[in-house]
């Protein structure tokens, strides 16, 4: 069966050989191409499935498949090439948005660390000139009611007489 195909491939290759020498040389290394495909080991191995024996006997169908896979691969190519580039550019602006995420947190944490700061500076003035004055200021006022005690006590022994 296989010498029998054979016998038509090439007699129909020699039917329609080309006149031109650019014809002739192209036809010569599709027949090339054609043979090197019959015995590659890879397509014998695919043409003894149960799916090679059934695009053997339709040769129509194998012709669809082959072209719907040559013509397919090219959008395929495509489409796979745009999921990638998306997927890359979605990652680095992901990146970009989390340094941007980072510098705005960091800034607020900046402003919030130097309004503590100065706020622990500001309570911390309070409280010591609190610590200082108070007590002066508490000395004063016991010297004073002690001064006027003191008048009083000696005024009053005065004033019984």
């Amino acid at each position: 069966m296989q010498v029998a195909r054979r016998w038509v491939f090439t007699r129909c290759a020699e039917m329609q050989r080309p006149s031109s020498p650019l014809s002739l040389q192209l036809w010569e290394r599709w027949l090339t191409f054609l043979n090197h495909l019959q015995h590659d080991p890879r397509v014998a191995q695919l043409m003894k499935t149960r799916l090679g024996q059934y695009l053997r006997t339709r040769p129509f169908l194998a012709l669809t498949l082959l072209l719907f896979g040559a013509l397919a691969a090219l959008p395929v190519g495509l489409f796979l090439s745009f999921a990638l580039v998306t997927v890359v550019i979605s990652v680095v602006g992901f990146v970009f948005f989390e340094v941007f995420l980072l510098l705005v947190g960091g800034l607020t944490l900046l402003s919030v660390l130097s309004g503590v700061a100065l706020f622990s500076l500001l309570v911390s003035v309070i409280v010591n000139t609190l610590l200082f004055t108070v007590p002066s200021l508490l000395k004063r006022y016991l010297n004073q009611t002690k001064k006027k005690r003191s008048e009083d006590e000696t005024s009053a022994p005065n004033d019984m007489q």
